[in-house]
């Protein structure tokens, strides 16, 4: 059963460990209200946003950086040289190398590729990867594979992965990932849980992953879609609003808080 209580708030423990909190998003090419896209992620206090969609045609970078300085990041890396996954950070990490990947193309289908990062908040490190996996089947659970390997390729002992899998927990590419990772909403559910809205029934087909040496604090929607927002639930996530989850993008964000230890 999903907690109520607000995820921790960013913090290095004193032993050197670290309490992130990780935002993954499918912002839809930034087609919708911008301005209410920067109120939610400002509103999550993220360290690491997992974007998924981002722009990826004319003046994408400029784009991209307008919304990580209205949201209090910075952009990490990605974007078009990633075909559209992307990562922002916020001023606590220190970057140690970044990577964008484009993945073997199928004729017919769309490019996809990996947005990719080392970081460090203190003493500890962390690799991180933002994907948004193939509509097609078959496709997506190759990817699924790709994914891993490049998680462990990042030789480092703690990772995140997190995106749009176009898939829910039963499928076979999200199956895959967590048999290796923990998907973090299915060992501490927090918040939500759907995050396609638009399907009937709604599905969580976006998630976030970490490696099995990573506490999860909690993980869900940062905020229920409920008629408890209106009534001033005290539980509700500070700054978010109904009306701005609807108007930000088609797909509701995912918000994870860690605690990664010093490797």
């Amino acid at each position: 059963m999903a907690t109520s209580t607000l995820l921790p708030n960013s913090r290095t423990e004193s032993d050197g460990s670290a309490v992130i909190r990780v935002l993954s998003y499918n912002v839809r090419s930034m087609r919708d209200d911008t301005d209410a896209l920067a109120r939610v992620i400002t509103a999550c206090a993220p360290d690491l946003v997992l974007i998924q969609e981002a722009p990826r045609f004319f003046r994408w970078r400029k784009k991209l950086a307008r919304l990580a300085a209205a949201s209090g990041q910075v952009v990490l890396t990605g974007g078009a040289t990633a075909a559209g996954p992307a990562i922002l950070c916020s001023l606590r990490a220190t970057v140690e190398r970044t990577e964008d990947v484009l993945l073997p193309l199928t004729p017919g289908l769309h490019r996809r590729g990996f947005a990719m990062a080392v970081v460090r908040f203190g003493g500890v490190r962390l690799g991180v990867i933002s994907c948004h996996l193939s509509l097609d089947g078959k496709e997506r659970y190759e990817q699924g594979g790709m994914l891993l390997d490049r998680l462990a390729g990042l030789g480092v002992e703690h990772a995140v992965a997190g995106g749009d899998l176009n898939e829910g927990p039963d499928g076979p590419a999200f199956r895959l990932l967590s048999a290796s990772l923990q998907d973090c909403r299915a060992v501490a559910p927090w918040g939500g849980e759907t995050t396609w809205p638009h399907s009937e029934p709604p599905q969580r087909i976006d998630a976030v992953f970490a490696t099995k040496g990573i506490e999860v604090l909690g993980c869900g929607v940062p905020s229920p879609l409920s008629a408890s927002l209106e009534r001033g639930d005290p539980h509700a996530q500070p700054g978010i609003t109904r009306a701005d989850l609807t108007a930000a993008t088609d797909h509701l964000p995912v918000l994870a808080a860690l605690r990664v230890p010093v490797a």
